[in-house]
């Protein structure tokens, strides 16, 4: 089954690489606005320097898999969804409790680099005194997420249950991931995921925690190769 699996990310990265020439490269929320061009819908998949392929060929490995708009009636554009990511380094810094992504990337900082935020995570009610104490680590976590390189999948259906961004973001998650699985591409020894308090990061390889275990559908890809 792993020579499977890598066989099938292989192909997969191979995918993505023709992504990005059709692109013309990645880009870094550190250099993005909402002025450029975007679809109004999408899935996107964030690499991480250092983090490098040991086992499906060159290049650094997706960390983190995501869309937006999944419900039924759903308004929130792609820029939507990444501007939330991005958060706003020179000044308030972004919030967590609008970008799990965000979460989880300062929950791991604060446990590697010693930082007391008590509060980190209480996502209701927090006071704007808590707020503003955090902008620290808000403004931590964008230099740290800002910088990843990443990609976009135009893919412009309507938001619902059946949507084909939920069934690629899924589907990607399932097979990039590690957890309980037989590693492939493992993190590197100083990837900050290992920080996580969620076995589900740490174990996956992503810093995604949903869909994880869950196993994908092969040859999904060739749906979005189009």
């Amino acid at each position: 089954m792993s020579d499977q699996r890598a066989y099938h990310l292989t192909q997969f990265y191979e995918l993505l690489a023709q992504l990005e020439r059709n692109l013309g490269d990645a880009r870094r929320l550190s250099n993005c606005s909402g002025q450029m061009a975007w679809p109004q819908r999408g899935v996107y998949f964030f690499r991480e320097t250092g983090e490098i392929r040991t086992d499906t060929g060159n290049g650094l490995r997706i960390v983190l898999v995501g869309t937006h708009a999944l419900k039924a009636g759903a308004k929130a554009t792609l820029w939507n969804r990444l501007s939330q990511h991005q958060g706003n380094a020179g000044g308030s810094g972004g919030s967590h409790r609008g970008s799990i992504f965000r979460l989880i990337v300062g929950a791991a900082l604060i446990q590697r680099d010693g930082w007391v935020f008590p509060c980190w995570g209480q996502l209701n009610n927090a006071s704007s005194v808590v707020r503003e104490s955090e902008r620290p680590m808000e403004r931590a976590v964008c230099a740290a997420i800002c910088n990843m390189p990443f990609l976009w999948l135009p893919v412009e259906d309507e938001p619902g249950p059946n949507s084909l961004r939920g069934y690629i973001e899924r589907n990607s998650i399932g097979l990039l991931s590690n957890y309980r699985k037989t590693p492939i591409d493992s993190p590197s020894p100083g990837w900050l995921g290992k920080y996580s308090d969620r076995d589900r990061v740490r174990l996956s390889g992503l810093w995604n925690s949903n869909h994880v275990d869950d196993d994908y559908a092969r040859y999904f890809w060739m749906l979005c190769s189009d």
